[in-house]
């Protein structure tokens, strides 16, 4: 008790009072003395005073200038936004108009039912129907490898993220099992279509798609449904569920609607006309 007691009663070290006592004594009290040592105080003062008053009235002056660039650049997003919606829009109205005179051109010759027919295979036309809904995602525990990248070789059991491969072959088990047409996250494939990684998206047509990956395949539905499941690329899916923690359900649906694709543009081949020249000589 006598240290604490101590310790309360002299909290400042004895030489430390005693260089404060003999300071005091001599009349210094921190202050400058002279009177050039004052004016530099007074002037250091000022100037601090002045780089104050100097960045407040820039701030206040940059403020309104950020402002305006902020809503210009805002009206910019939007009118862009605004064209680009009108652009879709006239994409697909031309969409509607070749589609419509592909049918009437082949009505003349009396292949309106094969022109339905191709439109659908094409994905050139919307199309409903039964047929099954594949939703795959990602573990709950999906985390980067070690190199950053969630489908690097740095091991998959790592990650628990669903890579381009594995959707690929998803849809290949499907179109193998009886699907005619399908979607994944509401872009229609084609026979052009492709599905790649770039980073940690799976890009469809080029298209970035999020987890969950809804695939909506358009056939028999339950049929379709029980032999993908026993295809080797639906026991490819089970072993992903059972083994990595991806997260799937599949379920029977009487009636599904998938879009048209964006576009569908064959720059290379052509019809083969050889048979019929042939057929009218």
């Amino acid at each position: 008790m006598s240290l604490l007691t101590n310790v309360m009663d002299h909290s400042l070290d004895d030489g430390y009072a005693e260089a404060a006592a003999r300071k005091k004594a001599a009349g210094d009290g921190g202050l400058p003395k002279t009177l050039r040592a004052k004016l530099g105080l007074a002037a250091g003062l000022v100037l601090a005073a002045l780089v104050v008053t100097v960045g407040a009235a820039q701030a206040r002056v940059a403020a309104p200038v950020m402002a305006k660039e902020r809503e210009e650049l805002i009206d910019r997003i939007d009118r862009e936004t605004g064209a680009a919606d009108k652009l879709e829009e006239s994409v697909d109205k031309l969409r509607d108009d070749v589609s419509a005179r592909q049918r009437e051109a082949l009505k003349t010759t009396g292949d309106s039912d094969q022109a339905e027919l191709v439109g659908i295979l094409a994905g050139a036309v919307e199309v409903h129907g039964p047929g099954v809904k594949l939703v795959v995602n990602d573990a709950k525990e999906a985390a980067a490898g070690g190199d950053g990248d969630p489908r690097g070789t740095s091991g998959f059991s790592d990650t628990g993220r669903v890579r381009d491969r594995d959707m690929q072959r998803v849809v290949n088990g499907l179109w193998e099992s009886g699907a005619e047409a399908i979607s994944i996250n509401g872009q229609r494939l084609t026979a052009l279509s492709a599905i790649r990684a770039a980073g940690d998206a799976i890009l469809v047509d080029n298209k970035p798609l999020v987890p969950p990956y809804t695939v909506l395949a358009v056939g028999d539905g339950e049929r379709l449904s029980t032999r993908f499941q026993d295809s080797a690329d639906g026991l490819y899916l089970h072993a992903l569920q059972e083994n990595f923690g991806i997260r799937t359900s599949i379920s029977a649906q009487d009636d599904l609607r998938l879009p048209a694709a964006p576009s569908v543009t064959v720059r290379t081949a052509q019809p083969n006309t050889e048979k019929s020249e042939k057929g009218t000589s």
